[in-house]
């Protein structure tokens, strides 16, 4: 393998229901929030790379009152010494960690909504983030 993940856990949590109405509604207007995911990276010790994957929803259309939930998993990954091509070493960090980390990430957004009284939420449960990465690229 052309990288290890040797910890991971939950940096951020955002979660705000902000009014019952917004409660009330979310069930129905969820279908006009966007879900979004924003993945960055930066060097933590030697050879050790943090990447931050975050998710969050986004209403796509004007919505009175809003909800706002944003999570990030962070993982600490090693990328082995004979990897140079810079390419190789972007898909690993914005493919092959967040998929491995989406299922955990997924599981834990869904959760924090049953938590909140919303049962019947629906948010995609695969990510291909290697389409997301080409379509970033332009390919």
């Amino acid at each position: 393998m052309s990288y290890k993940i040797i910890s991971k856990f939950i940096k951020d949590v955002s979660f705000e229901i902000p009014n019952i109405q917004a409660f009330v509604m979310l069930e129905k207007e969820i279908k006009n929030y966007a879900l979004n995911f924003d993945i960055k990276a930066k060097p933590y010790k030697d050879k050790i790379v943090e990447v931050n994957t975050t998710l969050k929803i986004s209403p796509k259309e004007n919505i009175k009152d809003k909800v706002l939930t944003e999570i990030t998993y962070s993982a600490l990954v090693t990328i082995d010494e004979g990897i140079k091509d810079e390419k190789e070493i972007e898909k690993i960090i914005l493919i092959n960690v967040p998929t491995d980390v989406y299922p955990i990430l997924y599981e834990t957004f869904v959760y924090l909504f049953k938590q909140a009284g919303i049962k019947n939420i629906e948010i995609i449960k695969t990510v291909d983030f290697e389409k997301m990465y080409k379509e970033k690229k332009g390919n």
